[in-house]
C-alpha cells in the first residue's frame, strides 16, 4: 500500500493535498459535500487584520481553461475568523493552515500576534498584498522587500510559517532564497499570475480594477516551471499550486519538487474533486510500485 503521508515543516499531513486559500471559503460547503478530513490539509479565505467587502463590479469571469478573479480580499478579518470559523475548521480533523495578508508591516504584526494565540496549525504568508508604505508595490515582487517582512515576522512568529510566493516576483529563485534565509519553514507558489480580459461590446475591461487574477490549468506549465526553480533553490518544503485538476497533475508538481501541492480553481469546477485526487494518487503509486512520494520527488 502507498504511503501518503508527509512530514514536513514540523507537522504530518495525511498526504500531500491541501485546498488552496479563496477557493474553499472555511471548508463549511464542502464539508456537507464530502468528508474533509481526507484532506491533508486546508488553507483559509484570505484573512486581513480587519474585515474587508472586497472589489466592485464583476468578480469572476471565465477564460478558456482557466478563471480570472477580482475578489479584493473580502473575508470577515482575523478576531472573526478566530472566534467563528476557526473551531468549526479544527473540527474537520485536518491541518488547518490561516492565509494571512497585509498592507503594511503593522497589519503582519498584529495578525500574526492574535494567531499566535490560537491552535491553528500552520501560516500561510501571502505577499503579494500592495505595500501601501513602499507605493503599492507588492510585498513579493522585490527579493530584499520579501526578506525584511519574512524575517521581521519569523521573529514574532510561534507557528509554521509558509510563505506563498507571487509569480509576479523578479526573480523566482532568489525570492525562494530570500524566504528560506528569512527564516520561512516552506514555501507556496503560484499565486495567481495578474491578467487582463476586456468586453469589446463595453469597450471597456472587465474588471473594475482593470487587472485580475488568472487561475487554472492554462497556468500550470508556468507553475510547474517556478516550482521546480524553487525547489531547485532551497532546502525548505515546497508547497505547489497552479492548475491541479488530477492525480496525475499532483504527481508532475511531485516530480518538480514539490513536497505538498494545493488544489484551488479545481473546487469551483467540481466540488469534491479533492477525493478523485487523493485516490487517484494512492492507485497511481499502487498500479507504479511507489511506496513512496520521496521516490519520485524533484526527478526533473
Amino acid at each position: 500500500m502507498a504511503n501518503l503521508k508527509i512530514n514536513a515543516m514540523g507537522l504530518e499531513f495525511k498526504n500531500p493535498v491541501l485546498t488552496a486559500s479563496g477557493t474553499y471559503g472555511f471548508g463549511e460547503e464542502f464539508s456537507e459535500i464530502y468528508d474533509v478530513s481526507i484532506l491533508g490539509g486546508i488553507c483559509s479565505k484570505g484573512l486581513t487584520l480587519n474585515g474587508r467587502s472586497g472589489n466592485t463590479g464583476i468578480r469572476l469571469w471565465e477564460t478558456p481553461m482557466g478563471l480570472m478573479n477580482s475578489i479584493g480580499l473580502q473575508n470577515p478579518g482575523v478576531d472573526s475568523f478566530i472566534h467563528q470559523e476557526l473551531p468549526r475548521m479544527k473540527s474537520y480533523n485536518t491541518i488547518i493552515a490561516a492565509n494571512l495578508g497585509g498592507h503594511c508591516d503593522e497589519d503582519y504584526y498584529e495578525g500574526i500576534y492574535k494567531l499566535n494565540e490560537t491552535d491553528v496549525d500552520l501560516i500561510e504568508l501571502n505577499i503579494s498584498c500592495p505595500n501601501v508604505k513602499s507605493g503599492g508595490m507588492a510585498f513579493g515582487i522585490k527579493s530584499a522587500v520579501a526578506y525584511d517582512i519574512v524575517s521581521k515576522l519569523r521573529k514574532i512568529c510561534k507557528k509554521p510559517l509558509m510563505v506563498k510566493l507571487s509569480p509576479n516576483a523578479e526573480n523566482i529563485s532568489e525570492m525562494s532564497i530570500a524566504c528560506e534565509a528569512a527564516g520561512a519553514d516552506g514555501i507556496s507558489l503560484i499565486n495567481t499570475v495578474q491578467a487582463l480580459a476586456i468586453d469589446i461590446k463595453k469597450r471597456k475591461a472587465v474588471f473594475d480594477n482593470i487587472y485580475a487574477g488568472l487561475s487554472g490549468p492554462c497556468v500550470k506549465p508556468i507553475a510547474l516551471r517556478m516550482v521546480r526553480d524553487a525547489a531547485k533553490s532551497v532546502k525548505i518544503p515546497v508547497c505547489g499550486l497552479g492548475g491541479i485538476m488530477s492525480a496525475e497533475d499532483v504527481v508532475e508538481f511531485i516530480m518538480a519538487g514539490a513536497t505538498l501541492v494545493q488544489i484551488g480553481t479545481g473546487n469551483f469546477i467540481k466540488p469534491d474533486i479533492a477525493v478523485d485526487i487523493i485516490n487517484g494518487l494512492s492507485e497511481y503509486m499502487d498500479r507504479e510500485g511507489i511506496k513512496s512520494l520521496d521516490e519520485i520527488r524533484g526527478i526533473i
